[in-house]
């Protein structure tokens, strides 16, 4: 169809469209997105697009589609019947085989319902994997988080499991596929990195891996939702804090330095940050899917869907922005190549479809990380002002929900369900609340012991008294993303077992000595990863998840350079970087701990530090309680009780005004000295 803005439609004085009826396109495009109908603005959002008369018909509209939309995944485990209709697809394109990745065109975290392939194949549900198909076998590749959820969500006659640490997807080729073998791929769902992994492989055995113009699955997927059409909103300076011609001055100057004529940017939230813009296109991250180039000269070509863009939209862009169909992206492209230009590629996230574009049509592709990754990473004062006070109300909240469980979980009754949803309603009551930045991990218990359960109506669990309940979870407001653990004890009147408040302190040291380390200037986290797991190591303990990840600004919850783990890689830790700090211990079938806040990196002053060099340390911006029920305070050293204390004074001293007053009696209780 023609791809049209929301305001080039012809419309009537009173707003509705000349034809009289409601665009069925656009609302379904509205349902595949993650477009929430409860937020403050989103009446306003749909006047504009559909007029006065028709939102409660579009509202009506829309949440049918979208539960339509999310039946077409169907139930657990997937029907066979799916498979083998794949299977004829692939004979009659002469294959034999297919791979179906967990991946959408912009390699994402979270993905629309369309890009749900894999589990509309198998029924898997978890957040990473991979499905190869062949003829007459088929595995499905997930890591240890899933190694339980597998099995409860695929046939696994059918989709054999493979651990991806044991076997990866190129070593199962190197043993299962034989010579002659045409494997087909959709290049748009793989990066040039790992698609060159699993070229070698199908090499080492005879195979051929071919790319294709279409999409297998998409064909025999009858009631396939359509791409995601949520409304793009402009985002202020003043939440920004820098305006988006100086961030492409930034990075037009990064690309002169490297002798790169332009970059192509695939990852939505890289778009988000260069542009000032938010989209709604995927839940829990508050993206807009599409494309872009920037040249050396500043100016950027934005190949984004026109319907998305709000009036305010198209008004806050700059006059070197070109706004392009999607459709003319390849175009685009094509003529980056003609004109011999040298263009940067970050071969682990742009689709392999894009390199094999450019290189077709004479372009010199220079391999090198995303220009935005690291100065998007790099907080500046206006944000880190926002994060500190998104995680005031986030506080506020978290407190809130922690005081009413203290209450209600000892009574029995109260499910990891519905403690989830009595969290989100906390949250949602918080200004500048716009949704959840994940899926609530809320296990009690053994499922607690699952690093990244979630919980299902199969697996609802109440909450035992004597239990540990194990809560992360996390918000995306306005001024910034959260991400809290708190594991607390489930009052049954006769207290925590010593094994339990040994683990539980252990991992609070670990806590402690990241909140409170110092280190100079280019240290990566895999330096710093050790301090978190030495206490446990005494005792022949470990968590096998990594300490710390990046988190955006009103962006992605998991945001990369940086990272803090035992795996070398990744960037530096640089000043205003915002990181998790969440060690943990699990004890298989019984219970999980884990306690993490959010710290951000800052200069020592020199008045402080004497050094030589410049050094850094972190200031915690997460504002809630730990569980004095669970710490055994003989195990701690006078230093890091004193953390604590303080930490706990900082909380009450900011939430109590804040909070209902018998929240506040409890949190009074809560944050007493140690």
């Amino acid at each position: 169809m023609e791809f049209r803005g929301f305001y080039n439609q012809p419309k009537t004085s009173d707003g509705i469209w000349e034809d009289n009826k409601i665009d069925e396109n656009l609302i379904e495009g509205l349902a595949a997105s993650a477009f929430n109908v409860d937020m403050p603005d989103a009446e306003d959002v749909l006047v504009e697009i559909f007029g006065d008369n028709n939102v409660p018909q579009v509202v009506s509209e829309l949440l049918n589609k979208r539960e339509l939309q999310m039946e077409s995944l169907g139930a657990l485990p997937a029907p066979s019947e799916r498979l083998a209709a794949l299977r004829q697809k692939l004979v009659a394109q002469e294959l034999d085989g297919f791979l179906v990745p967990l991946a959408d065109e912009h390699q994402g975290e979270f993905i629309a319902s369309r890009s749900q392939r894999l589990s509309w194949i198998s029924g898997f549900g978890g957040s990473a994997g991979m499905v190869i198909v062949m003829l007459n076998a088929a595995a499905i590749f997930i890591d240890g988080r899933y190694t339980l959820q597998v099995r409860s969500q695929v046939d696994t006659d059918v989709f054999v499991p493979e651990h991806v640490a044991e076997t990866p997807p190129d070593k199962w080729i190197r043993k299962n596929v034989s010579n002659g073998a045409k494997i087909g791929f959709d290049p748009w769902l793989h990066t040039p990195a790992g698609i060159d992994r699993l070229t070698m492989a199908c090499s080492a055995v005879g195979a051929q891996l071919l790319p294709l113009d279409a999409n297998p699955v998409d064909a025999v997927w009858q009631d396939q939702p359509p791409l995601p059409l949520g409304p793009i909103i402009p985002y202020p300076e003043a939440l920004s804090g820098q305006s988006s011609a100086e961030k492409c001055c930034i990075v037009a100057q990064d690309l002169k330095d490297t002798g790169v004529d332009a970059a192509v940017l695939s990852a939505p939230d890289s778009i988000a940050w260069l542009l000032n813009i938010r989209g709604c296109d995927v839940f829990n991250t508050p993206l807009a899917l599409s494309y872009a180039t920037i040249h050396q000269t500043g100016e950027v070509d934005w190949y984004v869907d026109k319907r998305k863009l709000l009036k305010e939209t198209r008004a806050s862009l700059g006059s070197g922005v070109t706004v392009c169909d999607p459709t003319e992206f390849s175009e685009g492209l094509s003529a980056l190549g003609r004109a011999g230009k040298t263009v940067r590629l970050d071969s682990s996230t742009i689709p392999e479809a894009v390199r094999e574009c450019l290189l077709e049509a004479g372009a010199d592709v220079a391999a090198g990380k995303d220009p935005c990754v690291l100065p998007k990473a790099r907080k500046n004062t206006v944000e880190i002002a926002g994060a500190r006070q998104a995680h005031i109300r986030d506080g506020v909240a978290l407190t809130s929900f922690l005081a009413w469980l203290a209450t209600e979980a000892p009574k029995g009754g109260v499910t990891e369900l519905t403690a989830a949803a009595r969290l989100r309603e906390f949250r949602a009551s918080e200004d500048h609340f716009r949704g959840l930045s994940f899926e609530t991990i809320s296990g009690s218990g053994p499922n607690g012991a699952i690093v990244h359960y979630r919980v299902t109506p199969e697996t609802d669990r109440t909450l035992e008294p004597g239990d540990i309940y194990l809560i992360d979870s996390g918000a995306q407001y306005l001024d910034g993303t959260t991400d809290v653990t708190r594991s607390v004890f489930i009052d049954d009147g006769n207290g925590v077992s010593a094994e339990i408040r040994d683990r539980f302190t252990r991992v609070l040291k670990g806590h402690i000595a990241i909140a409170t380390a110092r280190f100079p200037a280019g240290t990566h986290g895999s330096q710093i990863d050790a301090l978190a797991r030495i206490f446990l190591w005494e005792v022949g303990l470990d968590f096998d998840h990594g300490t710390g990840h990046g988190v955006g600004a009103y962006l992605g919850v998991h945001e990369g350079p940086q990272r803090i783990s035992k795996v070398n890689g990744g960037a530096p830790i640089e000043i205003g970087m915002i990181l998790s700090n969440e060690p943990g211990y699990y004890e298989d079938g019984a219970y999980g701990i884990r306690i993490e806040n959010l710290v951000v990196a800052r200069e020592i002053p020199e008045s402080i530090s004497t050094g030589e060099r410049k050094m850094l340390d972190f200031e915690t911006i997460t504002l809630a309680p730990i569980d004095r029920d669970l710490i055994d305070a003989e195990l701690l050293a006078d230093d890091e009780r004193a953390w604590l204390n303080a930490y706990h004074v900082r909380v009450r001293e900011t939430l109590s005004p804040l909070v209902a007053d018998d929240v506040r009696e409890w949190l009074e209780g809560a944050t007493t000295a140690i």
